[in-house]
């Protein structure tokens, strides 16, 4: 089984959904976790359903994962609140665009860019600063899909952005490995969610 004893964990996009269920798995596993959405209104109240079964073991923060200044808090605001960062979860994404590729805004593409590959980016960044800085290792696993591996139809953008994902973490993976920060991808599947 999952022991995560000690660990802290950061879980971003975790207001529902895949995010919501990995931040419930880490504290059921015995980590504390840092998680995060852009609402208030859909982030606390996670953050107090699982702090009724695992009292002061998640904090909400809202944060905009497309924004460096947001990854840099977040980190920031697990090690005052819990002492330390172990795991970075880059889970928040978004497609506003569905349909053909070629009928697509530029707009989409920098909303697309800005929060499911340069917002990966920014919180692994953020991350590994204070991983090195404490010299224990620790873990960055990036959300993907199939999507990235093969093409999402009516998601061209999302699916080209997945792969970027893919790649970003196999670069990121060469790099820090000397470090013992291990970075992983999850090319999930569909799911129902909200």
């Amino acid at each position: 089984m999952l022991d995560l004893t000690g660990k802290v964990a950061i879980v971003t996009g975790a207001s529902r959904g895949i995010g919501e269920e990995i931040a419930r798995t880490y504290v059921a596993a015995g980590a504390s976790v840092v998680i995060s959405s852009r609402k208030p209104q859909n982030i606390e109240p996670v953050a107090e359903a699982i702090n009724s079964d695992y009292p002061g073991k998640a904090l909400a923060v809202v944060a905009h994962a497309g924004k460096p200044e947001n990854a840099e808090m977040l980190v920031e605001t697990a090690v005052n609140k819990f002492g330390r960062l172990d795991i970075a979860v880059n889970n928040a994404a978004t497609n506003p665009h569905f349909g053909p590729l070629l009928t697509s805004e530029e707009s989409q593409w920098d909303k697309i860019y800005e929060v499911n590959v340069k917002g990966y980016y920014w919180l692994c960044a953020a991350a590994v600063q204070q991983m090195k800085k404490q010299g224990e290792g620790g873990k960055l696993i990036n959300v993907a899909s199939v999507a990235g591996l093969r093409p999402g139809m009516g998601m061209g953008i999302y699916s080209i952005s997945k792969a970027a994902v893919i790649m970003m973490t196999k670069v990121l993976a060469a790099e820090l490995g000397p470090d013992k920060i291990q970075v992983n991808a999850i090319a999930l599947g569909f799911f129902k969610t909200d």
